[in-house]
């Protein structure tokens, strides 16, 4: 049998690095972005379409899964991977965005969280013992501990109180998962880093989730309305202190010249749910930057939404088609679209794995630039 996990780097450009994780359900080439299956389903797409756009890993969220249709009837009926039809790796988010992004919603305390459903206000409570069980019982491979994601702008003394009780929910997340000998056996446990914006903080945290120890380690807490510069300032003092053998992943990012700058910085692992949410709205992402589809000058144009692209939606379709599906509402609109930009997406994972492998990082990071700021 396969390893439980194991990381290897394979080749650096300077910080950036390029190998794989190993696990039992098979290879995650880093860097590696994973498609958000938060419900059990990558939007709009079929699991057989997503691996041929090239993903290895796909994300699933413990707190929508938690609501419907719940992980007792999930595992009753084989565990998220079968119940989906996805059999290489899942990574499960533990809810801890939820904390944040449903503050209207939840009432927190010392121990956990109680969430009042937002389906049918039903109420829930995840702490971090019941969030590692919950990941245990979708057969999650990769498990992420409970934390509170710190929401932007915070005062430090805000953030102080928010990080140090995401590290205590921690040190608890790994005794859960330890303590389950099934889960321990074949599934990895990655900490979260927090601070919001503040290095000082970032340092505390990291240093904490390295005392505990993990199999890898999340930066979270960023993408929250920060900005992009001031995303990749904490990247640059928070990834130096993370261990060089464990993967590194930018929880919630991000746009593609966010995932550029991140690879430049030493991270390995990428989830976002722009490629798939722009996907159904009508926006593409190009090598020449972003396009809307449903623009009126789009309405007579013959050409392919991009002319390197490998997906149906390029390689059979013209720009004029797909925007006269957006206007008209038809379906397959949103599922071409979806399917291209998730293909943009692994192509440009693809090509940043290859530079770092020919040390030519830097000049695809600058040529990449100039050509996606110019605009489509």
């Amino acid at each position: 049998m396969t390893e439980r996990f194991a990381f290897e780097v394979a080749a650096r450009d300077g910080v950036a690095r390029t190998g794989a994780i190993r696990m039992q359900r098979g290879e995650i080439r880093t860097p590696a972005f994973m498609p958000l299956g938060t419900a059990a389903s990558v939007k709009a797409m079929r699991p057989e379409s997503v691996l041929e756009t090239g993903a290895d890993i796909i994300l699933g969220n413990t707190y929508h899964l938690m609501l419907r249709p719940g992980a007792e009837r999930i595992q009753a009926l084989g565990g998220l991977h079968r119940f989906m039809n996805w059999l290489k790796p899942i990574l499960t988010d533990s809810g801890g965005f939820q904390v944040m992004s449903l503050a209207k919603l939840r009432k927190l305390d010392e121990d956990g969280v109680t969430f009042q459903s937002h389906i049918d206000g039903s109420r829930h409570r995840l702490t971090p013992e019941r969030a590692i069980e919950i990941q245990g019982q979708l057969g999650a491979d990769i498990v992420m501990a409970f934390d509170e994601c710190t929401s932007y702008p915070a005062s430090e003394a805000e953030a102080r109180e928010s990080m140090e009780l995401s590290m205590r929910w921690a040190l608890r997340s790994r005794r859960a998962f330890d303590a389950n000998a099934e889960q321990a056996g074949r599934a990895a446990l990655f900490g979260i880093v927090q601070g919001s914006t503040y290095p000082e903080l970032r340092h505390r945290s990291t240093d904490a989730l390295l005392e505990i120890g993990f199999d890898g380690y999340a930066v979270g807490g960023l993408a929250v309305g920060e900005g992009q510069e001031e995303m990749l300032r904490m990247l640059d003092v928070t990834v130096p202190r993370l261990p060089e053998d464990a993967p590194r992943y930018l929880m919630g990012v991000g746009k593609p010249d966010d995932l550029v700058g991140a690879v430049l910085r030493g991270i390995d692992m990428f989830d976002c749910v722009l490629p798939t949410r722009s996907g159904r709205t009508g926006q593409a992402f190009t090598w020449a930057g972003p396009l809307n589809l449903k623009n009126a000058r789009h309405k007579e144009d013959t050409a392919p939404i991009d002319p390197a692209c490998r997906c149906p939606a390029c390689i059979g379709h013209s720009r004029a088609y797909l925007h006269y599906l957006f206007k008209a509402d038809e379906m397959l609109g949103p599922m071409l679209l979806t399917w291209h930009n998730l293909t943009f997406y692994q192509d440009l994972m693809a090509a940043l794995r290859d530079a770092i492998s020919r040390r030519t990082l830097s000049e695809f990071a600058e040529e990449f630039r100039r050509r996606y700021s110019n605009g489509a």
